[in-house]
């Protein structure tokens, strides 16, 4: 049973965004455990801040080298392939192996694709290597210019911690190739499940390594969480086909389309890097803990980001590709459009929920052991600024691999540099007088400014992308949410007389019933204003309600 349900396809875009969706909900949950074991065994202080400098820059070269090659060149280039009718008449042979592989299962992989993902698994690897190994080498040179504002022993601790993480791409790149195949298969069961193997790898170390190593514990439990990462997903892709091969061939004409592809997507994405890495070095030069505190309120910030808008804009990548290739216009803007209206339905009361209790989260979530009062203060505040932009950095996922869909990695990049001159600009300036909630602000503003832009050019790229519908459904969404927010908010106050707000358990439950009212006054608002996101939605949850089941059946024998 688990083996087929691990090996399963998703058929439509819902059912994998549903599936992406309930991972992330697993992996995010996981991540806010994770977050309170970091907050109450170290606070928001020097250590905390040692270990987010840490990781900048191992995930930027993750970043840079991997999720650039495979978001942008090679899913549509390995979709492309597994398209192609091969030829019975006049098979090939590669390295010795049949013009196809074929798995158990039966599923067929046609040569130029096999050959073309174990070309991009080795160049991957052995980029990785060379490049993590040179890193672990000079990064007494390289963590200064990420942490000016460090003082020498916190800077030796970074540095010290930081030739750990650097193991973490290496696992991680060879994860994402197997993580490109399986999306391009709509395979994306262990793909979801990757992340959550993450975070239990960084959780075991949190928990049990720090014991005996101290903060580098949280370094060997990173690099754990990779190896987990890419040991999920090896038996899926091998079930679809997948079979290694000594491949170096860096004149392919696929390594060549991903490569032009890649080009671009990774100054792109080298813009999104340099966002966090300029966060990080101006955090370095505020007061103590600042890093930790931006980076704490972004991951709460970013739970609804990963649940919603990255299921959604993963699970139509590929349909969207599709269509692209088809020159099927109107179909990409339907698909476009759906993914797009999905998002804001769920994220838009997320951001106006998180708003109103976003002092209940916070505690709830970090207010344990070493992370105090003024902690708790400054994360609020933090996080307030930064959800002014989330609803931007949600349709950003999206519109980002709609230019990615039409084979254009261009003109995200380009729209990117104007994006992160606002940001850095502006969130260097708010700091000096503003702190970490500056930054928030500059960040937010960034994310903005960028979704604006992309809509505007990948609108005048493909045509209407259902333009009306859109607008309608934003109005109705608005409504709701803002009668939400009024209802949770009322609701806080009711409870502030009724629970003890001293205690974990009195402000859980005043957070979670205001939130669920928030949430009941929105589903009543949508169903009322015949949203038809809403109405899509009930159907599907009262569809799938134990009674409506038996009144089917009950149907159906009559």
């Amino acid at each position: 049973m688990f083996k087929k349900i691990l090996n399963s396809q998703s058929k439509t875009i819902t059912s994998a965004a549903v599936i992406l969706g309930a991972a992330s909900l697993v992996s995010r949950l996981l991540g806010v455990f994770r977050d309170r074991i970091l907050a109450g065994k170290f606070g928001a202080g020097d250590a905390m801040d040692v270990y987010f400098a840490a990781f900048r820059v191992p995930d930027l070269i993750y970043g840079l080298l991997v999720v650039g090659a495979l978001t942008a060149g090679f899913i549509p280039v390995f979709t492309s392939y597994l398209s192609k009718k091969r030829d019975a008449d006049t098979p090939r042979t590669v390295l010795g192996v049949s013009s196809e592989s074929r798995s158990r299962s039966g599923t067929v992989m046609p040569e130029e694709a096999q050959y073309l993902a174990n070309d991009v698994l080795n160049i991957v690897g052995l980029g990785l290597f060379l490049i993590c190994g040179l890193a672990i080498i000079f990064a007494r040179q390289i963590v200064p210019l990420i942490a000016p504002g460090f003082g020498p022993e916190k800077l030796n601790l970074t540095i010290s911690l930081s030739r750990i993480i650097f193991l973490s791409p290496i696992f991680l790149g060879i994860s994402g190739v197997f993580s490109g195949v399986l999306q391009s298969f709509k395979h994306f069961i262990a793909f979801s499940l990757a992340p959550i193997f993450y975070n239990l790898g960084i959780i075991f170390g949190a928990l049990f390594l720090t014991n005996s190593f101290g903060i580098y514990g949280l370094g060997l439990g990173v690099v754990l969480g990779a190896f987990l990462h890419m040991l999920i997903q090896i038996p899926p892709a091998v079930f679809f086909g997948f079979r290694y091969r000594p491949v170096l061939d860096f004149y392919n004409s696929g390594i060549g389309r991903i490569g032009r592809l890649m080009i671009p997507r990774t100054f792109s994405l080298g813009l999104s890097q340099f966002n966090f890495l300029a966060m990080t070095i101006i955090a370095s030069t505020l007061a103590s803990g600042s890093l930790a505190i931006f980076n704490f309120a972004y991951n709460i910030y970013a739970f609804p980001l990963g649940i919603i808008a990255a299921s959604y804009a993963v699970a139509a990548f590929p349909t969207m590709t599709r269509y692209a290739q088809e020159k099927d216009w109107k179909s990409f803007g339907q698909s476009f459009s759906s993914a797009f209206r999905q998002i804001l339905f769920f994220i838009i009361p997320a951001s106006a929920l998180l708003i109103v209790l976003r002092a209940q989260i916070v505690r709830v979530v970090l207010g344990a052991g070493m992370f105090d009062w003024n902690d708790t203060i400054l994360t609020i505040t933090t996080l307030q600024f930064l959800i002014f932009g989330l609803f931007a950095d949600a349709l950003v996922l999206l519109l980002v691999r709609g230019f990615f869909a039409v084979e254009d990695t261009t003109t995200p990049f380009i729209l990117g540099i104007f994006d992160t001159l606002i940001r850095v600009t502006t969130a260097y300036f708010l700091s000096r007088h503003l702190g970490v909630a500056g930054m928030a602000i500059g960040f937010a503003s960034g994310c903005v400014v960028y979704a604006v832009l992309l809509w505007l050019f990948l609108r005048r790229r493909v045509g209407d992308m259902d333009r009306k519908k859109i607008f309608s459904s934003i109005i109705k969404i608005l409504i709701a949410s803002l009668l939400a927010a009024l209802a949770a908010y009322g609701a806080l106050r009711v409870f502030d007389d009724l629970v003890n707000m001293k205690t974990f358990l009195g402000i859980f439950t005043q957070g979670l019933v205001a939130g669920l009212f928030g949430i009941a006054i929105y589903v009543i608002v949508g169903l009322t204003l015949r949203s038809e996101e809403m109405l899509g939605f009930w159907q599907v949850i009262t569809h799938r309600l134990p009674w409506s089941k038996v009144a089917s059946k009950k149907e159906t024998i009559e």
